[in-house]
């Protein structure tokens, strides 16, 4: 079976939580939609358990405007990785806590060799079957158009990573777009299918971590 997993935010309870939840078999694929660090307490606990998962079984992790936003106030050159000025603001203190970053000033910060593997290979979307995976979605200026391929040729990481235009739009793409990025104001699923379904449901603003299960569209939360 393949699952998506929304928007973590460093809820690493949560994480644990609802894995356990789901009935996760060897050839099963996760695909994780981004934002795993900010905002809750334990983003380097987040990365680490992930790491170990995919150790068991197949995950695809996707790239969020949250891992954007810290690995560009780290430095790292890339067009994926922007924003960083605006990372603190955005909860990010919490992400370099977690990583120890306010514990040796002296000393030069190295994010762990295996967390920086890990943020190298993040991806800006998967297609699988008749689904799109990304973080926020596509924009609107493309969701007429018919060929997928052309259409993530053409989006900017800007519009995969930040984009709130098209979500519960109706498109032309003739997938279903699995998307987070933006919880909707009551923190329940986004509903708009067969065009698109939202997962982000607000788990560091006390809402539930939720999975879904496809093709039967199946929800696993935990709050």
């Amino acid at each position: 079976m393949l699952y998506a997993v929304g928007d973590i935010h460093g809820e690493r309870e949560k994480l644990d939580a609802l894995l356990e939840r789901m009935p996760l078999e060897p050839d099963d694929r996760l695909v994780f939609l981004g934002d795993y660090v900010d905002r809750g307490p334990d983003a380097h606990g987040v990365v680490e358990r992930l790491i170990e998962l995919s150790r068991e079984i197949d995950c695809v992790f996707l790239i969020g405007n949250h891992e954007a936003m810290f690995l560009d106030f780290l430095g790292w050159a890339g067009q994926e990785h922007f924003g960083g000025d605006a990372f603190l603001l955005n909860g990010g203190d919490r992400t370099l806590a977690s990583y120890g970053y306010f514990e040796d000033r002296e000393a030069r910060f190295r994010l762990p060799q295996s967390h920086e593997k890990f943020y190298q290979e993040l991806r800006l979307y998967h297609q699988e079957g008749d689904y799109l995976f990304v973080h926020a979605g596509i924009h609107e200026r493309h969701i007429q158009q018919s060929d997928v391929a052309y259409v993530l040729r053409r989006s900017r990481p800007e519009d995969l990573l930040w984009s709130r235009s098209s979500g519960d739009l109706p498109h032309r793409l003739g997938v279903t777009v699995i998307y987070g990025h933006t919880p909707a104001p009551d923190l329940e699923v986004r509903w708009n299918t067969p065009f698109s379904i939202g997962i982000d449901t607000g788990a560091c603003y006390g809402g539930p971590l939720t999975a879904i299960r496809l093709p039967d569209e199946t929800l696993f939360q935990v709050r």
